[in-house]
């Protein structure tokens, strides 16, 4: 079993295109754990290997493999920079022990990079930062730098300046001991040169102030710091590395992961001032049944417990659990699930080595474990000693904000549900609901590149394609005023006929769904039939009248009527109802509603304007704003019909900083204009 001081845990994170899953390639190369470097571009690098995330070049799921560098065991996650799988980053997030934070040279600090700052702020990560491709047309190190001084919530240090930058891109010195460096070919290494005299001026001014921030980390290095007005290397080395792991200061380093430039270096980083398990506050956690806290320290010699943070299927293996362990040594072949309140076997521990799995003997503090076909965990479970029955905290998944309707080729049905069944166990932000309104299956999802790789999945592992279309809004109709009508079946053709009279008086119930009111007087229609015109009227309702939507918020008083002694039935009565209910409602004047929805808009201040302008153009009401986390937030309310794809669309508008939240609000009446548009749609479709 490993020791824990050695072990690092890593969550590669950053804005899409920014390279992260090159740079992690380019760690496994360098430390001999891959022997050949793939490249994304190609669909041959270790960590995106799915179908999807080559054909798209970017990483979908969270990917996981390991290393080994200088006698340290480091465990890699290689989270997605789309907006579409945020959700694996931030339970990788939750996860993880610090955070390698990639930011691109030539994009610099996007709204993305933002959104994923907040992020590894919000898990008090500790960071390190990469400005990666150093070596492309455009690169700018400098302009990089105060991008993430002005806009991230992250307190950078530059302590790697870069030895010139695009085609030149050649190598780097060291901030810290003021020493040079050169690439030495494609491996990843370096080799000492002579210091850049156009750099003594630049290094000894990021120096100075490496030295003051570090200094101001620690209450002993700023008291010498004040004194002398100078730290030794030794000192700064050391208060730097305190100063990162308590999450205070997040160095930056240089590098071009394609070229495999700066890699060496960068993994030696990750060894000195990245923590071990142990250096991380302990986890909170609630012992199962009550409601009593107790500490998760992460120690190999504390009872087992671990947090399942992803769940995917592997085409062979079957269902993959994948864990991070807190505390204590997972041996043998059971633990416990607390949230489940059953024992759980398993048959064998993996090691994930992207596609791969390495099979171990035991799991300690920090390491991320996978192990196949579990019955009942799922993920945000715990996963525990049965002497220690404790529930770890588990991040909120996103909320679905875009719906499709889904559908399939006749006679596949069953086999295109059952498969979005399984993938629910895996995607905890995929949703499948039915709308009763529409009739429709609804597939909701983060956005439509998200749900179109699903769809992508399905019919990759199972073999059926499913369909999307855009679903139908739930509208509903109701009436303006009130109407006095009658309803009456009669039919005779030889034999016992058909008869059913009734009067009803027909009102508007605002906000009071529907209402039946008895006012028959003596027996002019008999008590067993008067519940068939309730009936009638409901079932009635239920089709609607105008546009064939449901009829809601109306009441009903039946107040006369007569019958037949031999041909009066339920049936006749039922038809009289219906009838009755269809004339009054058109007297009592019929309009169309539609579904409003609250939003809960989140964009940087620059975004305000455009998203504003924007919603008053959906017939939006803003209901709000507020302030947090530097963040302008927008409470609004939106027709659902106006925002179908405003996942989309706000994410082209902020750049990929904004984010919303759903939720259903009220029905209000359409607009003339737009209610008569729809009307001729429906009546057009049913015609």
């Amino acid at each position: 079993m490993q020791e824990t001081n050695i072990v690092r845990n890593i969550a590669i994170i950053g804005h899409g295109n920014c390279g992260k899953t090159s740079l992690a390639e380019a760690m496994l190369f360098t430390a001999g754990k891959i022997n050949r470097l793939g490249k994304v571009d190609e669909g041959t690098s270790a960590m995106d290997y799915e179908v999807e995330e080559i054909n798209r070049n970017i990483s979908i799921n969270t990917a996981f493999h390991n290393y080994k560098w200088n006698k340290h065991d480091v465990y890699l996650m290689d989270t997605p920079g789309d907006d579409n799988f945020l959700n694996d980053t931030m339970f990788a997030a939750h996860v993880a022990d610090g955070a390698l934070f990639t930011i691109g040279a030539v994009l610099g600090v996007k709204g993305q990079t933002i959104k994923f700052a907040k992020i590894i702020k919000d898990q008090g990560l500790p960071t390190v930062i990469a400005i990666n491709k150093m070596d492309r047309e455009r690169a700018d190190f400098r302009k990089t730098v105060a991008e993430i001084k002005e806009l991230l919530p992250i307190k950078p240090v530059v302590i790697q300046l870069p030895i010139g930058e695009e085609e030149n891109f050649k190598g780097y010195v060291d901030v810290v001991t003021e020493k040079a460096f050169l690439f030495d070919g494609d491996k990843g290494l370096v080799t000492p040169t002579e210091f850049p005299a156009d750099l003594v001026d630049e290094v000894a001014n990021l120096r100075e102030s490496l030295m003051e921030n570090v200094a101001d980390s620690d209450d002993d290095l700023i008291e010498k710091f004040l004194e002398e007005g100078e730290l030794t290397t030794e000192e700064i080395a050391t208060g730097l590395r305190i100063a990162v792991r308590k999450g205070l200061l997040a160095p930056i380093c240089v590098c071009s992961a394609t070229h495999n430039q700066g890699t060496a270096p960068l993994l030696d980083v990750i060894n000195d001032l990245m923590p071990c398990p142990s250096d991380r506050q302990p986890v909170t956690a609630t012992i199962e049944g009550k409601e009593e806290l107790v500490e998760i320290k992460p120690e190999a010699d504390q009872p087992f417990a671990a947090l399942v943070f992803k769940t995917m299927a592997d085409p062979y293996a079957g269902r993959l659990t994948i864990f991070r362990v807190f505390s204590g040594v997972l041996k043998g072949d059971s633990f416990y699930n607390p949230n489940k309140k059953t024992s759980e076997r398993f048959g064998q521990l993996y090691v994930m080595e992207g596609k791969e799995q390495k099979a171990v003997d035991s799991a300690g503090p920090g390491m991320i474990i996978a192990v196949a076909k579990l019955k009942e965990t799922t993920t945000g479970d715990t996963l525990c000693d049965a002497s220690f029955p404790v529930i770890i905290d588990s991040p909120e998944p996103l909320k679905p904000v875009i719906s499709f309707a889904v559908s399939a080729q006749k006679g596949d049905e069953e086999k295109v549900f059952s498969s979005i069944t399984k993938m629910l166990d895996e995607d905890l932000t995929l949703s499948l609901t039915r709308q009763p309104q529409t009739k429709q299956v609804l597939l909701s999802g983060v956005g439509k590149v998200h749900l179109d790789v699903v769809g992508s999945r399905i019919k990759r592992k199972f073999g059926v394609e499913m369909e999307l279309s855009t679903p139908r809004i739930p509208y509903m109709e109701t009436i303006r005023k009130s109407a006095r009508v009658q309803g009456k079946h009669k039919k005779q053709s030889g034999g016992r006929g058909q008869y059913g009279d009734c009067w009803i008086e027909i009102s508007p119930l605002p906000g009071g769904g529907y209402q039946f009111e008895d006012k028959i007087v003596g027996g002019v229609i008999p008590q067993q039939y008067r519940p068939a015109v309730d009936k009638g009227i409901q079932e009635a309702m239920e089709k609607g009248v105008l546009a064939g939507y449901p009829v809601i918020d109306v009441k009903i008083a039946l107040v006369d009527g007569s019958f037949h002694n031999v041909d009066s039935s339920e049936m006749a009565f039922k038809i009289a109802g219906s009838l009755a209910f269809k004339k009054g409602a058109q007297e009592a004047g019929l309009v169309l509603l539609e579904p409003y929805m609250n939003m809960e808009i989140r964009v940087g201040k620059d975004n305000v304007g455009d998203v504003m302008g924007d919603l008053n153009s959906r017939r939006g009401k803003v209901m709000g704003m507020d302030s947090i986390d530097g963040l302008e937030i927008i409470n609004a309310q939106v027709p659902q019909s106006e925002i179908l794809l405003y996942a989309t669309d706000l994410t082209s508008m902020t750049g990929g900083l904004g984010s919303f939240s759903i939720s259903f609000s009220h029905y209000e009446e359409v607009p003339a204009q737009i209610a008569d548009k729809i009307v001729a749609e429906v009546n057009a479709e049913n015609a």
